[in-house]
């Protein structure tokens, strides 16, 4: 199904005209559940592997014998699915709340070590075709794949996540791998997508404010803070913001801007070569909501923001979204990634 962006509340170039120069555009893929298959993009779907290529797995040393199993995440996400589908919602049943707090049990893994070799789940796969503001891959490579570990317990503070992406030639894959191998456990449920096909939208997008040229940039936080002090003195709902409303979009989305609205801006550089890098995904908590009402799609105004407005449960960080960076020398040099 379609999904579409409402108009932005205001023409910002009419307000800015300088930020035509920076004007770009961003793909959001718009993840909803569905039944992917390997040759469609997706998130949380079949991967195209080839059957004799090995599968990424994470080989830190980190706990990886005790956790929750992916299927128990996947029924409770069903039960809780249920339940917010009766008229009038009313929560779970005693039965459900039973069936759930089983269903949260932690699992241990005998015999497991620390750096056993643990595959990675497949978190997404964006061919070029479909996903238009998909940096271009190396030596003519159009599918883009995102593995990460499902544990949350890597270098450099041991609370960190671990990423593997992987550009590939999509025509060279002839025998495909039809059963990957799956972690018995995984560390947090946030970890397991759901399965989603694509709906992508292109939507124009601009640089995140403290990326500006610093005079356009004062500019704006001045626009910004005379409307907050008239919203103030009217006592009315939240203002038109140029972070939330009209410059970058929330959620999943490919290419062009990333979002620093935590830490700020820093560099992102290769570590191989030094050289800045871009952005290639972000991966984004919620859909809409959060201050970012005014994205949500026209297909989905009226929905309520849960269960609706995170469709692939993936969940990211404390606030909500992971950048995904690659080197644009050589894309095959390893990629580098910001939670924000």
């Amino acid at each position: 199904m379609t999904r579409t962006a409402p108009p932005r509340p205001l023409d910002v170039e009419a307000l800015f005209p300088e930020l035509a120069a920076h004007r770009g555009t961003t793909t959001r893929p718009h993840p909803r559940p569905g039944h992917p298959d390997v040759s469609a993009s997706s998130v949380g779907g079949p991967m195209l592997w080839p059957a004799d290529e090995p599968w990424p797995v994470c080989t830190e040393v980190h706990g990886r014998g005790v956790g929750r199993r992916p299927a128990d995440i996947r029924r409770e996400r069903d039960v809780m699915a249920s339940a917010w589908a009766r008229k009038p919602y009313k929560g779970l049943t005693v039965e459900e709340l039973r069936l759930v707090e089983e269903l949260r049990r932690d699992h241990h893994v005998p015999g497991v070590s620390e750096n056993d070799p643990l595959p990675m789940l497949g978190l997404a796969q964006l061919y070029a075709r479909d996903v238009p503001d998909l940096p271009a891959g190396p030596d003519g490579a159009d599918l883009l794949q995102v593995f990460w570990c499902p544990f949350d317990a890597h270098r450099p503070t041991g609370h960190s996540m671990l990423l593997h992406v992987r550009w590939r030639r999509s025509a060279e894959v002839v025998d495909t791998l039809t059963s990957p191998p799956q972690p018995q456990v995984v560390g947090y449920e946030g970890y397991v997508p759901e399965p989603c096909e694509l709906h992508p939208e292109r939507v124009v997008t601009y640089p995140f404010a403290g990326l500006l040229p610093k005079e356009l940039c004062e500019r704006i936080y001045a626009w910004e803070e005379a409307l907050e002090e008239a919203e103030e003195r009217e006592d009315e709902d939240d203002p038109v913001a140029y972070q939330y409303d009209l410059s970058i979009p929330p959620g999943w989305r490919a290419g062009v801007y990333a979002s620093w609205h935590v830490t700020d801006p820093y560099a992102m550089d290769c570590a191989t070569c030094a050289t800045p890098m871009r952005l290639l995904l972000t991966v984004g908590t919620s859909e809409w909501g959060g201050g970012y009402e005014s994205w949500t799609p026209i297909e989905d105004q009226g929905l309520r923001p849960y269960p609706h407005a995170v469709p692939t449960a993936v969940v990211v960080g404390n606030h909500g979204l992971l950048n995904v960076f690659g080197c644009p020398t050589d894309p095959d040099h390893p990629a580098r990634w910001s939670v924000q």
